[in-house]
């Protein structure tokens, strides 16, 4: 385990240097270590953050330098907390992760080709007709890697290998709320409009984040999804019921 200083009031701690040999124990482990970060409350942490490979640690100086019980470099002093929790917590947290299955979402998207602009270039890369892209897009199982990019964007691991193109050399400067592409290797939904380079193949009514809600995003690191291809009838009728 690394631990590196992000600024003046943040710590990376890496967790493991890469994903995609073992994505799936990976994102467990970085799951975990998240945990344990938070259950041990150490003083002056303001949040805990998850991504690929690590764990961001985002802190006042402040709260931490009143908290120290010696003098001495801050970095040091929470540098030795998370070591000490990350210890502690170790074979607690690995039988209670065992023990707790993740939540599994279903996401209805629309493929309709009004949603799915990018559908004939995801085609055209793939060598797969825009019905196979949506087969096996809507049959694969995901998983929630992280959360970014803006307020409650989903990176989703697990896309079929085959579906894998290129994001979009120039991207566009408005995507709608509930677009579903895909990056790369990934599959993502944004919930807010906002610019984007994912090609877009469908579009899905949930809203996937309402700061008005506690959490405020619908999907959390960890998460499980499937995504259920419906008709556009059904799609404008769940948008009118909302």
């Amino acid at each position: 385990m690394e631990i590196i200083p992000l600024g003046d009031s943040a710590l990376i701690v890496r967790v493991r240097d890469q994903c995609e040999d073992a994505p799936e124990e990976t994102l467990d482990e970085v799951l975990r270590t998240l945990q344990q970060l938070r259950n041990a409350a150490i003083p002056g942490v303001i949040e805990v953050a998850p991504a690929y490979t690590t764990v961001a640690l985002f802190f006042d100086p402040v709260a931490v330098a009143k908290a120290r019980e010696t003098p001495g470099d801050v970095f040091d002093w929470l540098a030795e907390k998370i070591r000490s929790a990350i210890a502690s917590g170790s074979a607690f947290h690995r039988r209670r992760s065992a023990a707790a299955a993740p939540r599994l979402i279903e996401i209805p998207v629309c493929y309709d080709a009004e949603f799915g602009l990018d559908l004939d270039r995801v085609g055209e890369h793939t060598k797969l007709s825009a019905g196979e892209v949506v087969d096996l897009h809507s049959t694969a199982e995901y998983r929630v890697a992280c959360i970014g990019f803006v307020p409650g964007f989903p990176f989703l691991t697990g896309l079929p290998k085959t579906l894998a193109t290129p994001r979009r050399a120039t991207p566009r400067k408005e995507i709608p709320p509930g677009s579903v592409g895909i990056g790369g290797a990934q599959t993502g939904i944004y919930p807010l409009r906002s610019p984007g380079g994912w090609n877009l193949i469908g579009q899905t009514q949930l809203k996937l984040f309402d700061p008005t809600k506690n959490p405020p995003a619908l999907l959390c690191a960890g998460d499980r999804v499937r995504f259920r291809a419906i008709t556009r009838e059904v799609f404008e009728a769940s948008k009118q019921g909302r």
